[in-house]
């Protein structure tokens, strides 16, 4: 399959989710949209994944590419091509399928536990994480459940998981991230930790195995049911 990775920073990659699609043999392209590079063509690609970024999925005035990716997201959404969302990338389909986005109750900066809903536990691709787990986040908004859609996973503060006809997922944990790129992400927003940097870093030398291994059976479930 072509595989297109949108990310939206330089220090936005997709982790362990880029080793996925290579192992399976995949080719993936990279969209890097607020280059301005030109919007891909909708439907040259067989499945999509959106990534994170520190901007916000309605902050069109201070970004203003963000309309012509939510357009084409919302063309890709039409042409049922299979699209997954993460953190931000959630935010932004979820905007793209007609929900509300905006600041969630509260900030999830870390390890927080998710957990999955029934529909969550039969989802072909949510449902290969456990029941419970600590999932790493970083985020400030959330989204609204699409018109349609499937609630997956739910964390003590809001929404972490929805599915869309089995074409489109979206999650608000970072399952793609990698020991180093957390180690940037805490250099370079350590004013937003809710801890120090040191303990974080502790916590995620406990659990960033696992949660790589989670995050590789997330990914290749999604290329599966994509394929």
């Amino acid at each position: 399959m072509r595989v297109l990775s949108i990310v939206h920073h330089g220090i936005e990659d997709g982790g362990v989710f880029d080793e996925a699609v290579a192992e399976r043999g995949h080719e993936l392209e990279h969209w890097l949209v607020p280059n301005g590079d030109a919007v891909p063509a909708t439907g040259a690609h067989d499945a999509v994944i959106v990534f994170g970024g520190a901007m916000h999925p309605d902050q069109d005035h201070a970004h203003p590419w963000l309309g012509g990716e939510v357009s084409y997201l919302r063309e890709t959404l039409a042409a049922g091509v299979p699209v997954l969302g993460v953190c931000l990338g959630a935010q932004l389909v979820a905007r793209a399928a007609g929900a509300p986005v905006g600041p969630a109750p509260a900030s999830e900066v870390g390890w927080h536990e998710v957990e999955l809903t029934a529909s969550g536990r039969d989802d072909p691709v949510l449902g290969v994480l456990p029941e419970r787990i600590d999932a790493f986040q970083w985020h400030h908004y959330t989204f609204g459940l699409p018109d349609g859609a499937s609630e997956l996973a739910v964390s003590a503060s809001c929404r972490q998981a929805f599915a869309l006809e089995e074409r489109a997922w979206g999650i608000q944990f970072h399952a793609e991230v990698t020991r180093e790129m957390i180690v940037s992400w805490v250099a370079d927003g350590s004013h937003e930790l809710p801890v120090s940097q040191a303990e974080l870093i502790a916590r995620t030398d406990e659990l960033i195995s696992t949660w790589n291994d989670v995050g590789r059976r997330l990914c290749t479930a999604f290329l599966e049911t994509a394929g």
